[in-house]
């Protein structure tokens, strides 16, 4: 059992605008069209778990972009779209570590933990593994950010970075536990 964030944050630590905008994620030159590693880790996935507004905010983006299951965390949303009622589930259990041992017990072994606040949720209850962060060189000044206030510091330990179009910065970190 694994739970990883996959993530781009600004150099000052913001995942989208205040208004939740990721506007700017789509300013980074890609004369390649590098995925800049998101299938391979999308192979290490068994499923998706992710916010309400992360979820709404990816319903803007066209076509649904995820072929593994999605668990969307929501006290307030009721229903997805039609098309997506085979593919996207939501939970509205606010205990994360019941939910997490209930996706395993489903055969969900691996989630790939998404949204600023279920992020920060899942850190909080020390349930994140792995952090695969990417810096984007621009400073938004404001925004969503990444992480938030803990009760207690959790021990990360690099892991490898990698450089892509002389701009992005990727590290991937694992959570450093007690035994």
């Amino acid at each position: 059992m694994a739970n990883y964030v996959y993530i781009a944050t600004s150099l000052d630590g913001f995942i989208a605008t205040p208004d939740g905008g990721v506007d700017w994620l789509d300013e980074i030159p890609n004369p390649e069209q590098s995925d800049f590693g998101y299938a391979e880790f999308m192979t290490r996935v068994d499923a998706i778990v992710m916010g309400r507004n992360t979820f709404e905010k990816v319903l803007t983006f066209g076509a649904w972009p995820y072929e593994k299951p999605v668990f969307v965390l929501s006290n307030t949303l009721k229903q997805v779209p039609d098309n997506l009622v085979d593919t996207v589930e939501i939970v509205s259990n606010g205990d994360l570590k019941t939910l997490v041992k209930q996706l395993d017990k489903r055969g969900y072994h691996h989630l790939y933990v998404d949204g600023g606040r279920t992020v920060q949720s899942f850190l909080a209850e020390d349930l994140i593994d792995e952090l695969i962060i990417t810096r984007v060189p621009i400073v938004l000044g404001n925004g969503i950010p990444l992480f938030g206030s803990l009760t207690r510091a959790l021990q990360f330990e690099h892991q490898k970075t990698e450089i892509f179009n002389n701009m992005l910065v990727k590290s991937a970190y694992t959570h450093l536990r007690e035994e």
